[in-house]
C-alpha cells in the first residue's frame, strides 16, 4: 500500500483510504451499483464493531467520518483532533478490511440508497448530468451510472458485497494518506504498523497474485488510451418543468495526457468557472440576466474525460443562451488569446487552487487522488510550474478539440 503524510499548522487531523475501484469496475455479472451500494453499507459492522459503535465512535470525540464513490475510486476519510488521529486511521483500515454487512443492515440502506435515485427524479439539474455521460460513454463501462438503479439494488446480496471487497479492496489497489500537525515519521510509523496488522504477508501475496491477473486488463486504461468510440447527439426532450436545463459539452483528455489536462482545467475555469468575471457568468449572467446557473466543469478518468457546460434557466431564455454558448465557443476556437488575458486567468486559477488547498480536507483528498491516479503526489511548486507553462496556442487547440462542431453533444430539458 502506497502512503503519504504531509504536516499542517492546525489542531486538526485529516486521514483518507482510497480505493482503486468504482462504477467502471463492476463486472457484467454484478448488480449495477455496487461499488456505491459498498461503501454505504461497510459502515453497517465490522468483525469488531457494531454499526452503532461505528456510527457514535468518531462522533464522540467531536470528529467527523465520511466517505464518496465515484466511477474510478471509493474514498473513506476522517476528520479529528490530532491526539485521536490513530483512532480514525485504524477505523478506516477495518472498515475496508473487516466488514461483514449484517442482513438486517443491509435491508436498512437498500431503503436509504433506493430513496437517493429516486431524489434525483425532483433535482433535473443533477440528472441530467448522468444522463449526458451515460449516452456521451455508451457501450463503455464510464456509462454506468453510479447509484445504479432501483431493481438492481434490490438484487444486491450480501454474498456480492463480500465478494466485491474480497477482490477490489486489496492492498496494491489502496492507498493511504495524512495532513496533520503530527511529525511526518511519527505518522509514518503509525501507518507501517496498522499496515502490517490489517494486511499480514500472506494477504499481500494473495493480493499481489489476483492483481497479476487483472494487468492486462488495466493496461490501456493506465496508459490513457480510451477503450471506446464516444456518441454524439442532440436531443431535446419535454420534461414539463418550470426549469429548463442543458449540458453542451463531449470528450476530453484523460487523467493522463498531462500537457492537454492542464489547458483544460484552465479553458474551462476561463469558460465556466465560479468567478462572476468568466465567461458564462458574465455573458449569460451578469450582463443578460438570462440564467441563475452557468457553470463548466471537466470531469477526469483514465482513458478519457468530459467537459460539460450546464445551463439552468427559464423555458423562453434556452434559445438566447444556446446562441450566446455557441459564439463563445466560437471565439475560444478562433482566436488567440491576448498575453495579458492569459496572465490574469492563470493567477486566477492558481489564487482559487491556493484557496482551496488551504483546507485540510481537501489537502488531503487531493493527496489521495494523486497517489491513485498518478502513484505520486505533486508539490504545490509543480502544480504552480503546469499551470505557468499554458500557452494561448494551447489553449486554442484544446478549444478546437473539446469544442469542435463535428464532436460537440447537446442535451436540452425543457
Amino acid at each position: 500500500m502506497q502512503y503519504a503524510v504531509r504536516k499542517s499548522g492546525t489542531s486538526v487531523g485529516y486521514c483518507a483510504l482510497g480505493i482503486k475501484c468504482g462504477t467502471r469496475d463492476e463486472a457484467p455479472s454484478w448488480s449495477s451499483g455496487i461499488a456505491h451500494f459498498t461503501e454505504h453499507t461497510i459502515f453497517k459492522g465490522t468483525e469488531r464493531k457494531s454499526a452503532g459503535t461505528i456510527n457514535s465512535y468518531l462522533d464522540a470525540l467531536g470528529g467527523e467520518l465520511n466517505a464518496y464513490t465515484t466511477k474510478e475510486e471509493i474514498v473513506l476519510h476522517a476528520t479529528v483532533l490530532r491526539e485521536d488521529l490513530s483512532k480514525a486511521a485504524s477505523l478506516l483500515f477495518e472498515l475496508a478490511v473487516c466488514p461483514t454487512f449484517p442482513e438486517g443492515e443491509i435491508a436498512v440502506e437498500r431503503g436509504v440508497v433506493i430513496d437517493e435515485i429516486h431524489s434525483y427524479k425532483d433535482a433535473p439539474s443533477e440528472e441530467i448530468y448522468d444522463r449526458f455521460e451515460e449516452m456521451l460513454f455508451e457501450g463503455s463501462p464510464l456509462s454506468r451510472p453510479i447509484l445504479g438503479t432501483a431493481a438492481s439494488v434490490r438484487k444486491i446480496s450480501r454474498d456480492e458485497l463480500l465478494q466485491f471487497v474480497r477482490e477490489k479492496f486489496i492492498p496494491s489497489k489502496m492507498v493511504f494518506t495524512v495532513v496533520s500537525p503530527e511529525e511526518e515519521r511519527k505518522v509514518e510509523r503509525m501507518i507501517k504498523s496498522l499496515n502490517a496488522k490489517f494486511f499480514p504477508q500472506k494477504g499481500q501475496k494473495d493480493a499481489a497474485e489476483r492483481e497479476k491477473d487483472s494487468a492486462d486488463g488495466q493496461q490501456t486504461v493506465s496508459q490513457g488510451i480510451p477503450t471506446f468510440k464516444a456518441s454524439q447527439f442532440d436531443i431535446s426532450v419535454n420534461k414539463r418543468n418550470h426549469q429548463a436545463n442543458c449540458i453542451v459539452g463531449g470528450t476530453a483528455p484523460s487523467l493522463y495526457r498531462k500537457q492537454e489536462r492542464i489547458a483544460t482545467i484552465l479553458l474551462c475555469n476561463i469558460l465556466g468557472g465560479p468567478a462572476t468575471n468568466s465567461i458564462l457568468n458574465s455573458v449569460l449572467r451578469e450582463k443578460n440576466g438570462w440564467v441563475y446557473a452557468a457553470e463548466c466543469t471537466y470531469t477526469q478518468y483514465a482513458d478519457s474525460g468530459i467537459v460539460a457546460i450546464y445551463i439552468g434557466c427559464d423555458r423562453s431564455n434556452m434559445e438566447k443562451c444556446l446562441k450566446a454558448v455557441d459564439r463563445e465557443l466560437a471565439k475560444l476556437r478562433d482566436t488567440l488569446m491576448s498575453d495579458r488575458r492569459l496572465k490574469a486567468a492563470k493567477k486566477q486559477l492558481l489564487g482559487q487552487l491556493a484557496v482551496s488547498s488551504d483546507n485540510g480536507e481537501t489537502q488531503c483528498l487531493s493527496m489521495c487522488k494523486g497517489l491513485l491516479s498518478y502513484g505520486r503526489v505533486a508539490s504545490d511548486q509543480e502544480s504552480r510550474e503546469l499551470v505557468m507553462e499554458v500557452t494561448a496556442e494551447q489553449l486554442r487547440e484544446a478549444a478546437r478539440d473539446i469544442f469542435a462542431p463535428e464532436k460537440i453533444c447537446r442535451m436540452v430539458w425543457l
